[in-house]
């Protein structure tokens, strides 16, 4: 079975563009795949927050994972920082990391852009942590859309060189590309981002989710009630694709390229099916908000198994590097 690795950050809460664009694909490959998913909250820490804050936004993220359906009897779902490896591997990986390739990198450059107060290290290097990320576990796959291929691409470039320089220790990750189709934020720019507040959290009441859906762009062309529309280049209709059945997508298409609807009623279609599926999730979010203590035990024990692939892969790495001469870490003589 091949293994799969993927990751997110704790952001508090999961908003409808994490839940399509990946985590509905990370309950599917869970019965396919060897699957690692892991809460970085190494990466988080690069972007300023509130410390004190980070345990409950990891808790948080990890009941909205289980309650969209990872199953820990599946996956091996933890936290980055209870596994040490990752910061040790990704040292050792930043060796052979060209520094103008982590220059080229467009993640990089647009949050320098949006936050120039705060390009730090961390932010530059950020490509080798996923790097490291990927690598401890072995993965093979890798979920990505297409706005993440290029830090899947340098994390090949880094395996070849490594290789190329110590031997033949890592195969090269493939991806697996999404089939989701593209989902623009609410206002119709660009990606959807809690930061940019063009999403709707998995946790907003039903009023404030309608509040946002009916203010979402929709098709340019629909100026008026009466002008007919092109379901395709419209972002609310995309929606439609995952939280409405067949039958409602067929009447909203011929709804809306012969004016028999209007933008309102395909909103409030939308609403409806949308509300159907967050509610289940809720439901199970608040069984398991109710046991904060089986929560923690779900991370251990993903630590546990994920510290015991890690360490492996860490003995086989200071092996190629020489430096298993004086012991495991942490011990002398």
């Amino acid at each position: 079975m091949e293994t799969v690795f993927s990751g997110i950050q704790p952001s508090g809460e999961l908003h409808i563009g994490n839940y399509l664009g990946a985590v509905r694909t990370w309950v599917a490959l869970q019965d396919q795949y060897r699957c690692f998913y892991c809460i970085v909250d190494l990466h988080a820490i690069t972007q300023p927050y509130e410390p004190a804050e980070m345990p409950r936004r990891i808790r948080e993220m990890a009941i909205d994972l289980i309650a969209c359906g990872i199953d820990p009897t599946k996956a091996t779902l933890f936290v980055q920082s209870a596994v040490p490896e990752h910061t040790e591997l990704a040292w050792m990986l930043a060796s052979v990391t060209p520094f103008g390739e982590l220059g080229r990198m467009t993640q990089f450059k647009d949050k320098s852009e949006r936050n120039p107060e705060n390009i730090n290290a961390g932010l530059f290097t950020y490509p080798v942590l996923q790097a490291a990320d990927v690598l401890l576990y072995g993965a093979t796959r890798v979920p990505v859309g297409e706005d993440q291929r290029q830090h899947l691409e340098l994390v090949r470039e880094i395996v070849r060189k490594w290789n190329a320089r110590f031997g033949d220790t890592f195969a090269e990750p493939q991806p697996l590309l999404s089939s989701t189709p593209k989902i623009l934020g609410l206002d119709g720019q660009g990606k959807m981002s809690k930061s940019l507040g063009n999403t709707i959290g998995l946790r907003e009441a039903d009023a404030k989710i309608w509040d946002k859906l009916r203010a979402a762009a929709t098709d340019p062309a629909r100026a008026r009630r009466t002008d007919p529309g092109d379901p395709d280049v419209c972002n609310v209709f995309t929606l439609h694709r995952f939280f409405s059945d067949d039958k409602r997508q067929q009447d909203v298409r011929a709804g809306c390229t012969t004016a028999g609807i209007g933008c309102i009623d395909c909103k409030k279609w939308l609403l409806e099916g949308m509300l159907g599926d967050l509610q289940r999730i809720a439901r199970r979010r608040d069984e398991l908000a109710a046991q904060p203590h089986k929560i923690d035990e779900i991370l251990a024990d993903g630590a546990r198994r994920a510290r015991a692939v890690a360490r492996e892969t860490m003995t086989r790495i200071r092996a190629r590097l020489g430096l298993d001469a004086h012991g495991e870490p942490g011990t002398t003589g």
